[in-house]
């Protein structure tokens, strides 16, 4: 069977960014599954793995369109330490559930201390970085109704 919509894939991959540094691996676990069609990979992946068959490796370069997005500027903020007043320490690098203007949950990270001024990224940690997959295709099934209703592998 080859990948298709509504199928469930089963891969192993590794993701590395432009330069060559490993990023993600499901080297050494279990392979990684999820419900083609259904958007729980980034969309550059999941076109390239249609019609790919148990057995089958490639390598897929995907743009930042096609993977995480590019970088938005406005979700860089500064913001006054103030806001933080419930937290004893801060370090760059500390990541923080938040709500998005639209009451979404996202994830936001510090990315610079400047005195009282806290900067915050709440874009994806690869929005705008070029996708480098290496993959193994294990299995493909046909999905069941359940999954294809709930959008996700069961």
């Amino acid at each position: 069977m080859k990948v298709a919509n509504h199928t469930v894939v089963e891969i192993h991959y590794t993701l590395k960014d432009a330069d060559g540094s490993v990023i993600d691996s499901s080297a050494n676990s279990d392979p990684l599954r999820y419900l083609q069609g259904a958007g729980n990979i980034v969309p550059g992946l999941e076109k390239a793995m249609l019609e790919k068959a148990p057995g089958d490796t490639f390598s897929a370069v995907i743009a930042p369109e096609e993977g995480y997005g590019q970088q938005k500027p406005e979700l860089i903020q500064i913001m006054p330490r103030s806001a933080f007043d419930h937290i004893e320490e801060l370090d760059v690098g500390m990541a923080f559930h938040a709500e998005n203007t639209h009451g979404q949950p996202m994830e936001v990270e510090i990315i610079d201390i400047d005195g009282d001024e806290i900067t915050i990224n709440g874009n994806h940690p690869l929005a705008g970085v070029e996708l480098h997959f290496e993959i193994e295709v294990v299995s493909v099934r046909q999905a069941t109704t359940e999954e294809i209703d709930h959008g996700d592998v069961h």
